[in-house]
């Protein structure tokens, strides 16, 4: 006996999202209910019979008719959902929903009746544009700054400097003060992790909570004093967030940092140079460099902004809620890098936080990438395989000494950077950037030849590195 069709009606719902109405015929319904009995009366045990023996009659009184119903609704809905999606390619991003619930279709399920119901899911949305050549775009210029040099070297000064003790004179900014100190909240309870017999502290603006650093000013050697501080409202420590506190300090020693002079030693020493008309010299090359690769970011990102702006697409909540979480997933790694402990860092309340915060920036991610690939569908733009393995050799070397490398996930980045290092070209070839000087503010349209767009794939490697990378300090505050 033939099984009777399947009715299916589609209908496109706002934010990517489509209504699935079926029809279930009552054959179906019948068939699915006996099948829910069948299963019932193989697995139930009840005392005076064998498994898989127990007579319908007695499996209906006992379990009830509410649970095979239940049961074969169960069934028929996965099994109707299944076929729906294989007829009309429907490609889910989320576990459907049914619209007015289980529990109300359970209500009005009949077997012997056709069976109405609609099934909602999020689907990938297809982007369009609206114009993909000609656009116009606007980005500040980059200027070097000579005095960045002088910056450079002067890092170069304090990280290489030697420390002197201190002795008659009281604290100054920019020394370092070895301190003892205990710390209590202001109803005398404790703080945890906020004690300590004796800590070399640089004092700097920002180093610890506000009042620490800046009640160790003026203090001399032996001295004690109670510092009145207070801890951030986003604080790490959820315990310790807005709350006012009190530490008991004594400076033991006090240390200034002897800087070395810039002579010829001084570039040796710093540096792979001789003197130090070289390494100013490689300072300058190196940050007229960086000045150009930032002006190439720039100019694409300004291209792209114009793009997204020719989109439309309707992006599904699933689709959000995603990239969401990823943003959430790599600021915690970011964090464990950094040598933090995560796991009591991100509290519930924080991530919560944190993705609420996220959702914009999650937004622009989808936006980004959904308008690079509607240009690469509208222009036909896309990486030769040859090209991927080209490039797949040549980072596969770069990372011959790492572990867990995936090398599907690798792939995938390197095709990813590829298309979009060609779409980005493409742009640039296709559309017109103004370049505004910030000092002049006077406005000048330039092409970027090749040769600088070139300059960004470094870059785009690395961050094809870090994707296949499966996922696995700053001196921390009191």
């Amino acid at each position: 006996m033939s099984v009777a069709e399947l009715k299916i009606q589609t209908n496109s719902l706002p934010g990517s999202r489509l209504s699935v109405e079926l029809e279930i015929p009552a054959d179906r319904c019948k068939h699915s209910y006996e099948e829910a009995l069948s299963r019932l009366s193989r697995s139930v045990k009840l005392p005076g019979f064998r498994k898989g023996k127990v007579p319908k009659a007695v499996i209906l009184q006992q379990v009830g008719v509410g649970r095979i119903r239940a049961s074969a609704l169960e069934t028929l809905l996965e099994n109707a959902w299944r076929e729906a999606l294989e007829k009309e390619s429907i490609e889910p991003l989320c576990e459907p929903e049914l619209k007015g619930g289980f529990e109300s279709l359970l209500n009005s399920f009949n077997p012997n009746s056709d069976l109405s119901l609609v099934l909602e899911t999020d689907v990938t949305p297809v982007a369009t544009l609206k114009m993909t050549k000609g656009l116009q775009a606007k980005t500040e210029k980059v200027i070097f700054n000579p005095l960045q040099i002088d910056e450079l070297i002067e890092q170069s000064r304090k990280q290489l400097a030697t420390l002197v003790p201190v002795e008659k004179r009281s604290a100054e900014m920019g020394d370092i003060a070895v301190l003892s100190f205990k710390g209590k909240f202001e109803d005398g309870t404790e703080i945890e992790g906020g004690s300590a017999e004796s800590m070399d502290i640089e004092l700097e603006k920002g180093r610890m909570i506000p009042g620490f650093i800046e009640g160790i000013i003026g203090m001399n050697i032996n001295d004690k004093k109670d510092l009145k501080c207070d801890f951030p409202k986003d604080y790490h420590e959820e315990t310790a967030r807005g709350k006012k506190a009190i530490f008991t300090v004594e400076l033991k020693e006090l240390k200034a940092k002897e800087l070395p002079e810039l002579d010829d030693n001084f570039a040796k020493q710093s540096s792979d140079k001789s003197t130090m008309a070289e390494l100013r010299e490689e300072l300058e090359k190196r940050l007229k460099e960086d000045c150009e690769r930032r002006q190439v970011t720039n100019r694409q990102e300004s291209l792209v902004q114009a793009l997204i702006e020719q989109v439309e697409v309707d992006l599904p909540k699933t689709l959000i809620d995603q990239e969401v979480r990823l943003i959430v997933e790599q600021t915690a790694q970011k964090f464990a890098q950094q040598g933090m402990d995560v796991k009591s860092m991100f509290t519930p309340e924080l991530v919560k936080s944190l993705m609420d915060s996220s959702q914009e920036d999650a937004k622009k991610n989808l936006m980004r990438k959904f308008a690079l690939k509607a240009l690469a569908d509208a222009e036909k733009i896309n990486i030769e395989e040859n090209a991927i393995e080209s490039k797949m050799n040549e980072v596969r070397s770069e990372l011959s000494g790492e572990k867990n490398i995936d090398l599907g996930r690798l792939k995938s980045a390197v095709a990813d950077d590829l298309l979009e290092e060609k779409l980005l070209e493409w742009l640039e070839e296709n559309s017109a950037v103004t370049e505004i000087s910030p000092s002049t503010n006077k406005e000048e349209e330039t092409n970027v030849s090749k040769s600088k767009q070139t300059k960004s794939t470094q870059a785009k490697t690395s961050k094809s590195q870090a994707k296949a990378k499966k996922p696995v300090k700053k001196e921390p505050k009191s």
